[in-house]
């Protein structure tokens, strides 16, 4: 008995092998169903983006050149077409007959955004409108005006103002302002007069 208490006992350890099955099986499971959820968003997407861009083509792109193409069509021959088709920004030509009235305001003088004040604009500008008033509105507001007109010309860089285009911009973007301010469709157009970077 003596040989028997001292000498330890082996025991093998023998797996359960329907414990490690059981555990084994939801793994099987979920493995096909997770590679789905991982390629989930991009077969939506696949699917949504066509649609959108189908939705977008016809119900906004569409209409705008409908539009757009009436308005050049019902301009006539005499006004070229691409004075027809006017952005949301710009105000209306001035009717026929109504004399044009001229306000030039003083030179402006800014730097150029983004080059650390090595670089300046300057531009002058004559405003266009045909109320009988207009002079008044304008010299009563000049100082307003010429503020707006620097704080938008003071955010150009010089890429702004290399762009084909960019004085065309800079006219609409200042009829804009200045219309806002005056309270309605006040200035008809804006002659840049003179332009330089340097």
């Amino acid at each position: 008995m003596a040989d028997r208490a001292t000498t330890p006992v082996a025991r093998e350890v023998v797996p359960d092998t329907q414990t490690e099955e059981a555990a084994e099986a939801p793994a099987k499971k979920s493995a096909p169903s997770g590679r789905f959820l991982t390629w989930l968003p991009l077969l939506a997407t696949v699917v949504a983006m066509p649609a959108l861009a189908y939705a977008t083509t016809q119900f906004l792109l569409l209409p705008k050149i409908k539009q757009a193409m009436s308005q050049a069509a019902s301009a006539g021959p005499d006004e070229p077409a691409a004075a027809a088709v006017k952005g949301k920004n710009s105000s209306p030509a001035p009717a026929a007959g109504k004399e044009k009235i001229l306000a030039p305001l003083p030179k402006i003088l800014v730097n150029v955004a983004g080059s650390m004040m090595t670089r300046y604009l300057t531009m002058s500008m004559t405003l266009v409108g045909t109320t009988a008033d207009f002079k008044e509105r304008i010299t009563a507001n000049k100082d307003q005006l010429m503020d707006l007109a620097n704080g938008c010309l003071m955010t150009k860089t010089i890429a702004d103002l290399q762009k084909d285009g960019s004085r065309n911009l800079i006219r609409s973007e200042l009829m804009t302002i200045f219309n806002n301010a005056l309270g309605g469709p006040v200035i008809q157009d804006i002659y840049i007069t003179e332009q330089a970077i340097q």
